[in-house]
Order: structure tokens, then sequence, then C-alpha cells
């Protein structure tokens, strides 16, 4: 079984040359949740860095 499809691992490519995130990791990722509560000066940015690390 494939982990991720040719669009999440071009999408995801400097993550999965990660040692430490791989493949399986960012299965768990794209697996996960946050819950975002106060989407200020603060929030908006770590959202937006949430979101584009394939964070559900």
């Amino acid at each position: 079984m494939e982990l991720l499809n040719k669009e999440q691992r071009q999408r995801y490519a400097r993550q999965l040359a990660l040692p430490e995130i791989g493949a399986a990791g960012q299965k768990k990722l794209l697996a996960s949740r946050i819950l975002l509560i106060g989407v200020g000066g603060l929030g908006s940015p770590a959202g937006y860095y949430l979101a584009a690390a394939g964070i559900g």
C-alpha cells in the first residue's frame, strides 16, 4: 500500500527528505487535527504554517 500519492509526494517533498519525518511521519501529519483559537496577530501565521505543513 502506497503511503502518499504522487501529488502529496510532490507537495511535501521537502518534509519527506527529512529523516525525522519521512513518508510515515507525513502521513501522520495529514491524519492529525488541531484546534487553533484566536486567529489574530500570531494565530494567522500559525494557521498558515500548520496548513502548509499538512496538518489536517
